[in-house]
């Protein structure tokens, strides 16, 4: 596995003693192999043309020989062959695969009471808050990654936001951030004021009962007059 331009190292080694004339590396394709270079102990070191300036030997040897691939791109991902050609047996093959990844710095952003962690990364990267009842998103982008956006509401005793990505077993990149003091009081404040309106609605509610009540026992007192005063007649 190897990080999206980066430097991969490919080894190879033959672990029983053979008489090994040549040690080849070849890239796997669906339509066969491509030869990536070769190693003799009478022509030296070989790089075909099409990976020179990409490939180079890091081991050069007749039972061990292992290759660098300098500035992985996704091309370069897929499996690989070396040959260790003997005399009289014949070729003993080996075989590896290079898995590609991306993965870029993630971004943290806060507005109003809501924070959000936004990472790239090829594949899909596991993005997380250290804010509790959080919300992912992802999005494919056109040249194969992935972009998540993970969301949560912040809290008045939420000082400090932490957000990490990874994707497979790399290494993990963070970020973080301290909440500022003016948008703490604006947390808070807008907090009071629900509490404020709520309360606000319950005294209006109140005095409603209250008003209503009184222009029922008003009108109760004026019907029993009435009533009285026509009993007298």
């Amino acid at each position: 596995m190897a990080a999206m331009g980066e430097e991969s190292c490919l080894q190879c080694q033959l672990m029983q003693t053979k008489t090994v004339l040549q040690v080849t590396w070849q890239k796997v394709l669906p339509a066969g192999e491509d030869n990536i270079a070769t190693y003799t102990t009478k022509f030296g070191q070989t790089v075909n043309a099409n990976f020179k300036g990409r490939v180079e030997f890091k081991t050069a040897g007749l039972q061990n020989c292992s290759i660098n691939i300098m500035n992985v791109t996704d091309r370069d991902e897929g499996c690989y062959r070396c040959l260790f050609n003997t005399i009289p047996e014949g070729a003993f093959i080996g075989r590896t695969c290079l898995q590609i990844y991306e993965l870029h710095e993630p971004f943290l952003h806060v507005v109003d009471s809501v924070v959000s962690c936004s990472a790239t990364g090829r594949p899909a990267p596991t993005v997380t808050l250290t804010l509790p009842h959080n919300n992912s998103t992802s999005v494919a982008n056109s040249n194969g990654t992935f972009t998540v956006t993970v969301t949560a509401r912040l809290h008045n005793n939420s000082r400090e936001v932490g957000c990490n990505a990874q994707v497979l077993t790399a290494p993990q990149k963070e970020a973080s951030m301290t909440i500022p003091e003016v948008k703490m009081l604006a947390i808070k404040g807008s907090e009071e004021d629900s509490r404020s309106d709520n309360s606000g609605v319950a005294l209006a509610l109140i005095i409603v009962s209250v008003v209503l009540s009184c222009v029922c026992v008003a009108v109760a007192i004026t019907a029993f007059l009435c009533i009285r005063k026509h009993l007298r007649r």
